[in-house]
């Protein structure tokens, strides 16, 4: 018998790209805990997603940026954890700080895109870092088909 998941939740995710580097954290809680990923997390009642993605940019990293658009929505289900959220992932151009990890994130830091690969497990994320580049790359919404 299988246990369903509860409610899904909404949550923000945030790619920080300076130059050709793109902003990861370790995730120091489930769900994926100890993998690479984006900045992110719960959107707060009341709360705007974008300003959620701010708001969990500087806390899990201390880092300042600005958004430039609106990636992708993905839904993160992960059974093993009973978890299911709903991630609003967001492009975003680096402003000021430097990473320091803070609040459920490990590690904190700049990578560059050609490590992405290597660090990062979950296709999704990867997806919409590559997105996220190739847009900034292109000059165009990050939203439009690569």
């Amino acid at each position: 018998m299988t246990t369903a998941l509860p409610s899904p939740v909404p949550a923000v995710g945030v790619v920080c790209l300076r130059g050709d580097q793109v902003l990861l954290i370790r995730r120091g809680t489930p769900p994926r805990q100890g993998e690479w990923s984006l900045p992110g997390g719960r959107i707060e009642p009341g709360e705007r997603a974008v300003d959620a993605a701010l708001r969990e940019l500087r806390e899990e990293t201390g880092v300042e940026a600005e958004i430039t658009g609106l990636i992708d929505v993905v839904d993160g289900i992960f059974p093993d954890s009973d978890r299911h959220y709903v991630l609003i992932d967001y492009a975003a151009r680096w402003i000021s700080g430097e990473p320091v990890a803070g609040d459920d994130a490990a590690e904190a830091r700049f990578v560059p895109l050609e490590q992405v690969a290597a660090l990062v497990t979950w296709s999704e994320t990867r997806r919409i870092i590559a997105r996220a580049a190739a847009s900034r790359d292109l000059g165009r919404d990050p939203r439009s088909p690569t």
